[in-house]
């Protein structure tokens, strides 16, 4: 039995992650400040909560004094991916694989607070990975297609890297992690892959939040007689990626048996949607109201992925369009 710990596995992504993980036999651990996840995210899965994660020890001992524990148990701890406890654990060679989904995620946010999503997005994330050097096969990290800077070519190969600088903290940081992996892999003997995730959507995303998407904004306004803001002209594209396209991507890459030295592959569909293509759908299905706002500072107006290396590397391809992937999301959200 393969043994994980999904970092931010409360969230949308990772609880998703965490429950297929589950589905698929690993056994499962779940770290998360809750900052922004929920024990809720993880569904009608059989999980054990911790205080924290100081009581990792005196828990892993206790099962291991009787008969184990249940492979369909989710243990969650509730603390900093970072803190000192996790990282002690994570040295005692408990775990074969992480995924670290653990992040600040919203490009506005890391604009209003640079230093904040700073320390948590590189400082906590090299902690992470330096506890990991010798005790972990494999780190499969959650990167961003936010690092390309809005780029010239379309649809955009991992090697448009570099050529457009950054747009925001949040992509900076995520472009600057990408690099650290490399480093962390030749010099620490860490197997890290980067998935560069373009646009994560589906059910379990909730609206109301700072780390919010646009589709998940506009079902919870649509759901509480809200107007649906959209930002700028309504003509920047998406190259939008269901939440189950992405959680085959980690598994793919985490049953992989390539050595990945900080690797990136572009996690996507290939294909891209306008926001006021989504918008229209929205006006044709319900009765809603649009308001208009500014353009987001540091949003790119364009994404669209090139999947090949994805797709040749780690056998990957997007089990879900977006607009059956729209359906799904809105059936979860029970729009009427």
């Amino acid at each position: 039995m393969r043994r994980a710990l999904v970092t931010g596995g409360c969230g949308f992504i990772g609880s998703n992650l965490s429950r297929k993980l589950v589905e698929e036999g690993w056994l499962v651990d779940v770290v998360d400040n809750m900052s922004g996840g929920t024990l809720d995210a993880l569904g009608d899965s059989n999980v054990r909560v911790l205080p924290s994660s100081s009581f990792l020890n005196a828990f892993y001992k206790s099962i291991n004094a009787k008969d184990g524990r249940s492979q369909d148990t989710i243990l969650v701890i509730p603390d900093d991916f970072a803190a000192d406890y996790m990282l002690a654990h994570i040295q005692q060679d408990n775990y074969d694989v992480i995924f670290h989904q653990a992040a600040i995620p919203r490009v506005s946010y890391s604009v209003e607070n640079p230093a904040e999503t700073t320390y948590t997005n590189i400082f906590s994330t090299v902690k992470l990975f330096e506890a990991c050097s010798g005790h972990v096969e494999r780190i499969v990290w959650a990167s961003s297609s936010s690092v390309y800077g809005g780029a010239d070519q379309l649809p955009t190969p991992e090697s448009e890297r570099g050529k457009n600088l950054p747009k925001s903290p949040y992509a900076w940081q995520k472009f600057t992690i990408e690099d650290y992996a490399q480093i962390a892999s030749s010099l620490y003997d860490l197997d890290i892959v980067c998935l560069r995730y373009f646009n994560v959507f589906g059910p379990g995303q909730l609206g109301n939040s700072p780390y919010s998407t646009a589709v998940a904004a506009w079902c919870h306004a649509t759901k509480n007689g809200l107007p649906l803001r959209s930002d700028g002209d309504g003509e920047q594209t998406r190259d939008m990626c269901y939440v189950d396209n992405t959680v085959y991507a980690n598994i793919l890459a985490a049953n992989s048996e390539m050595r990945f030295e900080g690797r990136a592959y572009n996690i996507a569909c290939g294909s891209r949607v306008s926001n006021n293509q989504i918008l229209d759908f929205f006006r044709e299905n319900f009765d809603v109201q649009v308001t208009h706002a500014p353009e987001r500072s540091g949003d790119v107006k364009h994404t669209l992925a090139d999947i090949q290396r994805a797709e040749e590397e780690l056998g990957y391809k997007p089990l879900v369009t977006f607009w059956e992937g729209l359906e799904e999301t809105i059936k979860w959200w029970d729009l009427k």
